[in-house]
């Protein structure tokens, strides 16, 4: 049975146009355990034995990838280096040129992983709508190790959200934000046709995160400065595009878009597939349509916004992870996202936010695009190193 499930599983990773390998931890390393995955490339997968067959080689000292290595000092016990004169030696790691090297979006300037971590500060410093821990209490409940988590045993009597202020959900990017979550169809196959009241919402909510807080001003302007943008108007018309543009994951059907999978949630296969947002966990608990069974990681934050993996059921259907920023407001989950696709599109993104580091892995769909070939985003979700 567990070999007919791998074999699913490797199947529906492939129809989604994930790239990434289930026994490889290209791209992967330092990454939290991903059930996804049949193997794993963080510093526990030595503990438990699950590491990939390339771990070694990929993931540490003297690995041939310069994954969060751009820029090192040269070292000569490493089999390949990254800084600006390996290409006169001719030892630059194969990836050198796409991960130190290439500009993000096609702007004009490179953007560094340095420059991502401090507008990442930045925007967690303006995140002025975030909760408080007055207007969100939350009850974790259940701590399970990561062996555990597709045991599909409800291990928390109560539910995950003790309280929400209403007031808070009332802002104007909670309610935009809460107006276009009301706009799907869960289930892949079914299309999605949206009429011009959710078009308009649409609209709506890119507007009021992104054009109407300090928060998504600041982005824009970043993007700006780095040449990825040459307007406002074209920063906002690309996101309406690489959000909401629907493609087909199932049959054919224009059935999903970036927005949908990530923050609305669908159910594809019988399980639950993507869904990385509090409001809609809270929104949906609160309507006793999902049963919180327990959480497999926290973030090391002590104040909102946090970083938590869940494990839940969904009207009957499980997510054996389900990862989301927890107490941050829409902009900010959004511009995160956005950040982490525009300038680090199909990979890992490293963030800061009070000084603590955040990992968003991103994924493009690649069977259709918009615009100059452009890509939609198939999804994204954050976990802590």
């Amino acid at each position: 049975m567990k070999v007919i499930a791998l074999l699913t599983l490797s199947v529906t990773l492939i129809c989604q146009g994930y790239g990434n390998s289930l026994d490889s931890c290209q791209g992967r390393c330092g990454y939290g355990t991903d059930n996804n995955f049949s193997c794993q490339c963080n510093t526990s997968c030595e503990r438990f034995g699950d590491c990939c067959a390339d771990y070694a080689s990929q993931c540490k000292a003297g690995a041939r990838s310069c994954k969060g290595r751009c820029d090192e000092k040269y070292n000569s016990q490493n089999k390949c280096h990254c800084n600006s004169k390996c290409g006169q030696h001719n030892n630059c790691c194969n990836d050198y040129t796409d991960l130190c090297e290439s500009d993000a979006g096609g702007g004009s300037s490179v953007i560094t992983d340095a420059d991502i971590k401090s507008v990442s500060e930045v925007l967690y410093a303006l995140d002025s709508n975030k909760a408080t821990a007055s207007e969100l209490i939350i009850d974790p409940q259940a701590l399970v190790h990561n062996s555990q988590t597709s045991s599909q045993t409800d291990l928390s009597s109560r539910p995950f959200f003790r309280y929400v202020d209403g007031a808070l959900l009332s802002r104007p990017t909670y309610a935009a934000f809460l107006a276009v979550l009301d706009n799907y169809l869960r289930m892949t196959g079914q299309a999605e046709v949206f009429g011009p009241q959710q078009l308009t919402e649409q609209k709506t909510f890119i507007k009021e995160a992104m054009s109407n807080t300090e928060l998504g001003r600041e982005l824009f302007a970043f993007l700006y400065t780095k040449g990825v943008y040459a307007s406002e108007e074209e920063f906002l018309h690309d996101l309406k595009m690489m959000w909401f543009g629907l493609y087909s994951r199932y049959n054919g059907k224009m059935d999903s878009s970036g927005f949908e999978h990530i923050f609305a949630g669908e159910i594809k296969g019988g399980k639950v597939s993507g869904f990385h947002n509090w409001i809609q966990f809270y929104r949906l608990e609160k309507r006793g349509q999902l049963n919180y069974y327990s959480h497999s990681f926290n973030g090391p934050w002590t104040t909102f916004p946090d970083v938590m993996g869940m494990q839940f059921k969904w009207d009957g259907y499980f997510k054996q992870v389900g990862s989301a920023v927890i107490g941050c407001s829409p902009e900010f989950d959004f511009a995160l996202y956005s950040l982490c696709y525009i300038t680090r599109p199909g990979k890992q993104c490293r963030l800061s936010l009070g000084g603590k580091e955040l990992i968003i892995q991103t994924y493009t769909w690649d069977k259709t695009s918009y615009g100059n070939g452009k890509k939609f985003i198939a999804s994204a979700f954050p976990s802590t190193p």
